[in-house]
């Protein structure tokens, strides 16, 4: 294999697929990256047996020919290049290294044989269908902060992606909770989505695509099955992801209607008192009691430890007078999600969960379980 590339397009792709390998590897090809050489261009590809990225990039190619080498020593090479710089990659009678050269720079790694490289074939994936990236930007930026990270509960350790009818329009939802708060939004379900499986996407790749997502063109083409999904970018990167393998809750449960107790609060205050009063809070319970009366907000934190603080607000709410505690950081994460200048809490009483959303209808609609304070 001899190729020539520029050192922006293949720090760029190597960005990318990089990120998929994880540092520590008891199987040593899956610490590698397979560059493959064509007359398509460089084809890059990296894989942990979950997720597989590929991209290809514009490259001039002497000779073709594939080989692997460790993606994260690659990366910092041409990451420390300088800019403008031409990268040539070569191997020759040894399989076993490939030589890098760029001016006046040579290094030589240890290269393991492509027919090792495993291939994450993604199979038969019958539903397909386009998202503007923003769209899929969205879904995503508004529910992974709710994913769950306990390891026994894996089955909510992703986002659940789904369509349904809503009074008589097709919608697509995301959905992720932890068990203590619930992220749901929605949007008009894209043409092709209909009938598709209800699939859990795991929490790693939800990072990668949210990552790809914001240089990756305007739209992405989407094709899955129950147990695989594949994202193709118009950047020209291919992510292929296994799916969870699990049956996500009915999360329709757990959201209250019923909640008869309005608050209406100026979203950017709330949020900033809030932060203001939880520096006294123990990082291990994070409460803030939030006391309402009519037309007023009173939050309050008290640490044996640390002392106390408290701070009011005026906000609209003409119902009894409540007492209900919050973790701190879950209302800053769900409030730092809402969009409009007021933030709208529907609350029944202190020991049953509340609804934060924009305002009635809205696309976004967030559930928190209340703490003890």
């Amino acid at each position: 294999m001899r190729v020539t590339v520029e050192r922006a397009a293949l720090l760029r792709s190597l960005g990318h697929v990089h990120r998929v390998v994880e540092r520590r590897n008891t199987i040593p090809i899956l610490s590698n990256v397979l560059l493959r050489a064509d007359e398509a261009g460089l084809q890059l590809k990296a894989t942990d047996l979950d997720i597989e990225v590929t991209e290809t990039v514009p490259a001039d190619v002497v000779d073709a020919g594939a080989t692997t080498v460790p993606a994260h020593v690659i990366y910092d090479i041409v990451r420390k290049l300088p800019d403008g710089a031409q990268v040539s990659l070569e191997t020759g009678s040894d399989a076993g290294q490939m030589t890098i050269r760029s001016g006046r720079s040579r290094f030589s790694l240890g290269a393991l044989p492509e027919g090792d490289f495993p291939d994450l074939a993604a199979g038969e994936l019958p539903h397909r269908f386009t998202l503007l990236a923003a769209d899929l930007k969205r879904l995503i930026d508004k529910t992974q902060f709710a994913i769950s990270t306990e390891e026994t509960r894996y089955y909510l350790n992703g986002i659940y992606l789904h369509t349904l009818e809503v009074e008589g329009g097709l919608k697509m939802r995301a959905v992720a909770t932890d068990g203590h708060r619930l992220a749901r939004v929605e949007m008009e379900a894209p043409e092709g989505s209909r009938g598709m499986p209800g699939i859990i996407v795991p929490r790693k790749a939800v990072a990668e695509i949210q990552k790809l997502v914001d240089d990756g063109g305007e739209s992405v083409e989407i094709e899955l099955s129950p147990a695989k999904i594949r994202l193709q970018f118009a950047s020209g990167v291919t992510l292929i992801s296994k799916l969870i393998d699990g049956t996500f809750p009915d999360y329709q449960r757990v959201i209250p209607t019923g909640n008869d107790k309005r608050l209406t609060v100026e979203r950017e205050s709330f949020a900033k008192a809030v932060d203001r009063v939880s520096t006294i809070s123990s990082e291990r319970g994070r409460a803030v009691k939030l006391g309402l009366q009519e037309g007023r907000l009173a939050l309050s934190v008290n640490n044996p430890d640390s002392g106390s603080a408290t701070e009011e607000l005026d906000v609209d709410y003409d119902a009894a007078s409540l007492d209900i505690g919050f973790n701190a950081r879950y209302l800053l994460d769900i409030t730092g999600q809402l969009e409009g200048d007021t933030a709208l809490f529907k609350l029944a009483d202190p020991g049953s969960p509340t609804v934060i959303q924009d305002r009635d209808g809205a696309a976004a609609l967030y559930v928190l379980m209340p703490m003890r304070v």
